[in-house]
């Protein structure tokens, strides 16, 4: 990436640490009534409301979360703070701020890190969340992404994993499935590309849904606030970030139950089963292994069933039952099988 010799790129160490911040938090603005002071002081200042605080932190590491390869460095910038918003949103509260970090390479200029930031900004401003701090540091291994989200939410609305209970409804929004293909897209024309540099991409337009679910991932605000307008309250919730056989497995773990999950139940996009045959993998195998969705696994009371019902953005795929029962999957065939946690496992040895 930016090896174009015809194009003049500006090497980090022309600004320094502090011109470097200076120039890639310029257009952070102010979307939290909660900001009180972001940017350029020793610390943030956050207002103290009668609401709870919530504090999540992920890092990304090239080579082991993302691969520059086939990512743009923009959609990184956007992926990096959507799926840290993500998890504010699966304790069922609103994403206010973020602070971002990065180590970064002398091989990035500072032009590849206004790309990242653009996507970072654009994140940001779709979330209504500011960007109130960070830091930068040198790295000798290639670029890596800390980001810590603030959220916020009143005591009695914030889901917990071990919330859940006995006869629950069992519920997922969105479809499941896609960002794993989107993956094994990009890695199948990576692989190409190794063996033919001058081979052009097989990608085409029924390739895109699945493309956008891997490279640009949404945070689903939307079913937070779309439950709080249901008058709904989740029992218990977790975003689907690892499969979603490995989610109802922490979910159950955590709360001290059992669950049921029908196979026919699981939503699929159709453009997913249709590659999915091409890949012969199993959709329900992608469903339940694949992660990255970071769609919302919840669970709610049988009486909030009509409020939901028929809501094109959430699915009923089972119950929870007590845990002397298990956690299982009925089939189409109407096995019942157990569930194993089979998902993404960022620290398993290759």
């Amino acid at each position: 990436m930016f090896e174009d010799k015809k194009q003049s790129f500006t090497p980090i160490s022309e600004l320094g640490e502090f011109g470097l911040i200076e120039r890639l938090t310029k257009n952070a603005r102010k979307n939290a009534p909660n900001t009180t002071k972001g940017i350029g002081d020793d610390a943030a200042v956050i207002e103290n409301t009668d609401e709870q605080t919530l504090v999540s932190t992920d890092l990304l590491i090239e080579g082991v979360h993302f691969d520059l390869t086939y990512v743009p460095l923009r959609h990184l910038g956007y992926k990096s703070v959507a799926v840290n918003l993500s998890d504010i949103c699966a304790m069922n509260a609103k994403p206010t701020q973020v602070t971002v970090s990065i180590a970064v390479s002398s091989r990035f200029p500072v032009d590849a890190l206004d790309e990242l930031y653009e996507g970072i900004h654009l994140a940001c401003n779709n979330y209504g969340v500011d960007l109130i701090g960070g830091d930068t540091s040198s790295s000798t291994t290639g670029l890596m992404i800390s980001v810590t989200a603030i959220g916020q939410a009143k005591t009695e609305r914030i889901a917990y994993r071990h919330m859940a209970e006995d006869k629950d409804l069992l519920v997922v929004s969105g479809d499941l499935g896609a960002a794993y293909l989107g993956l094994q897209l990009l890695e199948r024309e990576k692989e190409v590309f190794k063996v033919n540099p001058e081979m052009q991409p097989e990608l085409n337009e029924n390739h895109a849904y699945m493309l956008e679910r891997q490279l640009k991932p949404e945070a689903r605000l939307d079913i937070v606030q779309l439950l709080e307008k249901l008058e709904v309250k989740p029992k218990a919730m977790i975003d689907v970030s690892d499969g979603l056989s490995s989610e109802i497995l922490h979910l159950c773990k955590a709360s001290k139950v059992g669950c049921k999950i029908y196979e026919e139940k699981i939503p699929i996009d159709p453009t997913v089963i249709n590659l999915a045959n091409d890949f012969q993998i199993h959709q329900t195998t992608i469903a339940m292994n694949g992660g990255e969705d970071y769609e919302l696994l919840f669970t709610v009371g049988m009486e909030d069933y009509d409020k939901i019902k028929g809501n094109p953005s959430l699915t009923v795929i089972g119950h929870i039952t007590s845990e002397s029962e298990g956690v299982n999957m009925v089939t189409s065939t109407n096995e019942s099988i157990e569930l194993k946690a089979q998902g993404w496992n960022q620290m398993k040895q290759e």
